[in-house]
């Protein structure tokens, strides 16, 4: 025998579809012990349906299920669903860095978006949350199924005289979303999400002509499978009477099976798929048992990516649970109290509007009905005062009205759901603009938590796993390459009404000429659900966009202006340079100036002058008395220096002075 069978003797006498029946039966009994019961009751709840256990009192009467935890589900779910499909857009598809032909990623998406519009993905989407929020966790089983287009076309015949009318039938694949309530899926109760699981399981009753048809499409082995037992664990809906005639109870296990019993089960050598396996006691397969002992299939794991066919998302994480919880787990007990109060309520109003009536039975004529109802005439012996006598309970306190109405609103605190008859800034008491924007802020951030949680644990995966089995099914029109995959959900009703209004506000504090205007106003009608917002934002962008025209005559004044900058600019360098040109003359003037009177004083010094000794004595004379001229001069011209004054430029060779000149007269004329 082998290592396994000696490990444990138990199963040498064990085939693979009785240990699949055992871990799932296991399996259930975990369920139905821990979570049947509530599960159940949230159910009843969301449908209104009332049930003997709700009955807080042996005397009550009235049956009524308050509608607020209906309308908690409703609106998160809606947010939700619009989040997700309110622009249309709901997933988006990546190429790897190092591809330069982007085509192919818009031609992936395309085809994903149109089969997932024939596969009906979106409503099925929607179904999944609906469980998700009544029961904390939504989960989807990925079917493949091979499906026949029919495409319309024509035919030329009778030689190309007439055209026959008729269809193209095609074959394709097509990978469907199954949502699957809770009592038909088992899982291992020590795993947390279905990768970590030893194996999932969907237990759940299927017509007898679904199993007959995979079994002639070759799917499902060829043996008898006759009708199941009934059992209502398993129904959808346990209030309606079910006909089973003709249903087979389908087994599905998605998971880890002893290697040996699948080797036996399918007759073949299992292919090793990495040197993990090779070594590896369990082996991933997919194992189908019908009416809990017939093995339809048993073989590993077919897909590509080994990956299982199974996706599940929480509402809210529970830590260290699979299952998640909803919004019938959060809103559970405010109901509950929500109910018992409306139902006393409604008893009381009925003892005080028909009150309970004493009759003297001796009084009334023999075979008549002691009955009150509208229009009866009641025969007496004697006074009817004397005979019948109501039994008043007085009125119903008012105060059940505002305890009914707190109880409400603890129902819409506890689900994060905003009452569309009310004001959401009451969820906190107040309701004023500031009260309405916290409570507003606070339900958003509950939405986006689990919103974010949707995309990570379903959304994404959903997408990524139909995308790889129609590139291993279909590669003609899925072509196999590497892709990133994510989801691009953008905010809800509420969250983009709250996001409008404060849009709206800072709209207000700006002018119509600012740059972030026409920015703001695109803002405001692109989170608008509107039928016609494309065509309004088309409209706004082509209104932003310049004429022509006005484009080149602004273009025009611009290069004027420039032009006219440019001109300025190069007068003002001409002036300065002229200015520096003025200093520099005036500088070399200055210093030519003293020599020119000194020349001037020598030629007055020596003329006239004749040769002889005694001429020698009067031009040392005149030369002591110039020099004597000469310094006085010079103190005078250095005083005057450094007076302030306003320089004029000079026009050709420098004058000397009017007294300079004077002195120079007054000097060669006493030389003369």
């Amino acid at each position: 025998m082998s290592e396994l069978y000696e490990a444990d003797p138990l199963l040498i006498e064990q085939s693979i579809e009785s240990w699949v029946i055992t871990k799932c039966d296991d399996w259930r009994d975990h369920y139905e012990s821990n979570y049947a019961y509530r599960f159940d009751e949230y159910y009843r709840l969301w449908r209104g349906i009332w049930d003997s256990a709700d009955s807080e009192r042996a005397s009550e009467r009235s049956r009524i299920i308050s509608p607020a935890l209906q309308q908690a589900v409703e609106s998160n779910v809606a947010e939700l669903e619009e989040a997700t499909f309110g622009r249309g857009k709901w997933f988006d598809v990546s190429d790897n860095l190092g591809d330069t032909q982007p085509e192919d990623v818009q031609f992936l998406r395309n085809k994903l978006t149109e089969d997932f519009e024939d596969c009906k993905v979106r409503k099925a989407v929607a179904e999944c949350l609906i469980n998700s929020a009544v029961f904390g966790t939504g989960i989807g089983e990925l079917v493949i199924e091979e499906m026949k287009e029919m495409i319309p076309a024509t035919e030329p015949i009778m030689g190309g005289d007439l055209q026959a009318v008729g269809v193209n039938i095609q074959e394709r694949v097509k990978v469907k979303l199954k949502p699957i309530m809770p009592q038909n899926f088992l899982i291992d109760p020590v795993s947390t999400s279905v990768e970590d699981a030893m194996g999932v399981a969907i237990d759940e009753f299927v017509s007898l002509h679904q199993v007959e048809l995979l079994q002639e499409q070759g799917v499902y082995k060829d043996i008898y499978v006759g009708p199941a037992a009934p059992d209502t664990d398993l129904e959808p809906d346990r209030d309606l009477t079910v006909h089973h005639d003709s249903k087979v109870r389908l087994t599905k296990y998605y998971g880890l099976v002893p290697r040996e019993m699948l080797e036996e089960a399918s007759d073949e050598e299992i292919e090793e798929l990495t040197e993990q396996t090779d070594t590896s006691k369990y082996v991933e397969a997919i194992v189908v048992v019908a009416n809990g002992g017939i093995l339809l299939k048993a073989e590993a794991n077919p897909y590509m990516m080994q990956d299982r066919p199974i996706i599940a998302f929480p509402w809210d994480v529970v830590p260290g649970r699979f299952w998640g919880r909803g919004v019938c787990e959060k809103g559970y007990n405010s109901q509950k109290a929500l109910d018992t109060e409306l139902r006393a309520r409604i008893d009381a109003l009925s003892l005080t509007i028909h009150p309970m009536m004493a009759i003297d039975a001796t009084r009334l004529p023999r075979g008549s009905k002691p009955e009150i109802r509208p229009g009866k005439i009641i025969l007496t012996s004697g006074d009817p005062r004397e005979v019948l006598q109501p039994f008043n309970f007085g009125q119903v306190n008012s105060i059940t009205f505002n305890q009914a109405a707190e109880l409400q609103q603890m129902v819409q605190q506890a689900t994060g759901a905003v009452d569309s008859a009310g004001i959401a800034g009451q969820v906190n008491g107040e309701s004023t603009a500031a009260g309405i924007s916290m409570s507003l802020g606070a339900i958003i951030k509950r939405h986006k938590r689990t919103l974010i949680n949707f995309q990570q644990s379903f959304l994404i995966p959903f997408v990524k796993k139909a995308a790889y089995r129609y590139m291993q099914f279909d590669p003609e029109n899925y072509p196999v390459a590497d892709y990133k995959f994510n989801a691009s959900s953008t905010l809800g009703i509420i969250a983009r009404e709250y996001e409008v209004t404060q849009l709206v506000q800072l709209l207000q504090t700006m002018k119509q000429d600012s740059p972030l205007y026409a920015t703001l106003v695109e803002s405001i009608i692109d989170n608008m659900n509107l039928s016609n917002r494309e065509d309004l934002l088309a409209a706004m962008k082509q209104a932003m966009e310049p004429n022509p025209e006005a484009q080149q005559a602004s273009m025009a004044a611009q290069q004027a202006q420039l032009e006219f900058q440019q001109s300025q600019t190069a007068a003002l360098t001409a002036q300065s340079q002229e200015s520096a040109a003025r200093a520099v003359k005036l500088a070399i003037e200055a210093d030519i100036a003293p020599k020119e009177l000194q020349i001037d004083l020598i030629n007055a010094i020596t003329r006239n002058l004749k040769e002889g000794d005694g001429e020698d004595k009067e031009f040392d004379r005149r030369l002591k008395t110039a020099q004597t001229l000469l310094k006085e001069r010079e103190i005078k011209g250095k005083e005057n220096a450094n007076r302030p004054r306003i320089a004029t430029p000079p026009q050709g060779r420098r004058q000397v002075p009017q007294t300079e000149m004077g002195s120079l007269r007054s000097l060669g004329e006493d030389v003369l």
